[in-house]
């Protein structure tokens, strides 16, 4: 099995962090990690004593080197599994069915952002989706049953719109939005049919 490291995971995470292990960490670091073990927990590539195991590590570790042994056992995310969609401006809109990555980043400083995974093949049981828009207006339309977590998105100036169903608890389907809006309105809805 092929080991990735948590600091492996984005380029620009690559490029900013030095991989001494000796390198002192931060909560973000921290943070990170825990975000990859829990969503390995949920794709099934660890189990409960294994999850809990390695999130003792990784929240106590204060070096590379021991987050790194947090974090060991994931398999390698397949890079076909990873996308990332730009535009400077414009409309950048994905519906009907299209094939939705587990890793998907969205960025834009100007264009208007308009994703409908509610026709989608997504094949993952957790979908990291990753915003990153400036002054454009993004609305997202998600599947009726699946569980959204949108605790790290930032918004700015507008805020967020979003009311989470009242059965999306039984949903097998996750998706964590994170990122950040800066200057429009982030609106997220559930389909109303499958």
């Amino acid at each position: 099995m092929q080991v990735i490291h948590w600091h492996d995971m984005r380029v620009e995470d690559m490029a900013s962090q030095p991989k001494d292990p000796n390198t002192l960490i931060g909560d973000d670091d921290r943070d990170r990690a825990t975000q990859l073990l829990k969503d390995a927990y949920a794709k099934g590539q660890l189990t409960h004593q294994q999850l809990d195991q390695c999130l003792e590590q990784a929240l106590s570790a204060t070096t590379r080197g021991q987050l790194d042994v947090a974090v060991a056992g994931l398999p390698a995310q397949n890079p076909d599994d990873r996308t990332t969609i730009t535009a400077v401006s414009g409309l950048i809109v994905r519906r009907g069915r299209w094939r939705v990555p587990a890793d998907l980043t969205v960025a834009s400083a100007l264009a208007t952002v308009y994703l409908d995974l509610s026709r989608a093949v997504i094949e993952h049981p957790v979908v990291d989706l990753e915003v990153l828009a400036g002054v454009g207006r993004v609305r997202i339309i998600v599947p009726r049953d699946s569980v959204v977590d949108v605790e790290d998105m930032n918004t700015g100036m507008k805020g967020l719109s979003y009311k989470p169903r009242r059965s999306s608890g039984s949903g097998r389907l996750r998706i964590r939005i994170h990122g950040t809006v800066s200057m429009r309105k982030l609106t997220i809805r559930h389909a109303l049919l499958r």
